[in-house]
């Protein structure tokens, strides 16, 4: 499928690598990438175990949404472009592999919560993250009210968003919000490095464990004790257990099929 502000890679067996582009804005998301997002992770396909996200450029991850758009939409307008931010963001952070944001440069607003929406961040030394939009008279849309909290806490959270702040590499990593930082020519080797490690995994259990972390912190602990439960015992019906385990007792890498 071709697309008109989207890259996409396969740098490597069973790693999918979509760079956002669209330099002119920084990769400022508008609705028709939101809507080509949305059409790659409808189209993504099996052989994808683990994506990677990045921005094209060496400046700027997303530098946010793009305000140029924004600039004159009315509520009922403000609305629809915010749900698709959310819908896009949401399939995102619940497809059952793994995503990993390589984040380069700017994530402002629009750019931080699509960093937020993938179950890992690793950024560059330059990069930087920030929820200005207070600045331009909204909140911050695609659920960044939503996840920021949830990663880096409320007090943290709301001194960001309050204030308009925008950190650096180092602060980011300090809170929680990434989990590596490094040199910026090293970023994609080492996000590349990290889905390796995954794809030599059982990718039905990464799928389960990811459902299991997902929907676990949204309840009780009982309940979430419970789903991992469920969830570990659906893993021994599955042809990649007993591979796996058959491999550990033999000695040898396990072949993994993700069935």
């Amino acid at each position: 499928m071709d697309y008109q502000f989207l890259k996409v890679e396969q740098p490597q067996e069973g790693v999918t690598l979509l760079k956002i582009s669209a330099p002119k804005s920084l990769n400022a998301l508008n609705s028709t990438i939101l809507k080509e997002l949305d059409a790659f992770i409808d189209n993504i396909g099996s052989g994808t175990r683990v994506l990677i996200i990045t921005g094209d450029g060496e400046k700027s991850f997303v530098a946010g949404a793009d305000i140029s758009e924004m600039a004159n939409l009315n509520e009922q307008e403000g609305y629809a472009f915010g749900r698709l931010g959310d819908k896009v963001f949401r399939k995102i952070e619940t497809l059952p592999i793994p995503v990993i944001a390589a984040v380069n440069g700017f994530a402002l607003g629009g750019g931080c919560e699509l960093a937020m929406a993938c179950d890992i961040r690793i950024c560059s030394d330059n990069a930087k993250f920030g929820q200005p939009e207070v600045g331009l008279g909204i909140t911050p849309g695609f659920s960044g009210t939503v996840r920021l909290p949830r990663l880096v806490g409320q007090g943290m959270a709301k001194e960001m968003i309050y204030t308009g702040r925008v950190i650096r590499a180092d602060e980011a990593l300090r809170i929680g919000l990434v989990n590596a930082v490094y040199p910026r020519e090293e970023l994609l080797e080492k996000a590349l490095e990290m889905a390796a490690k995954m794809v030599a995994n059982a990718p039905l259990a990464i799928c389960a464990c990811k459902e299991s972390i997902n929907r676990g912190c949204d309840l009780t602990m009982d309940e979430a004790i419970e789903l991992e439960n469920k969830l570990f015992a659906g893993c021994f019906a599955t042809a990649d257990q007993k591979e796996g385990m058959a491999a550990f007792l033999g000695k040898r890498k396990a072949a993994f099929t993700g069935k």
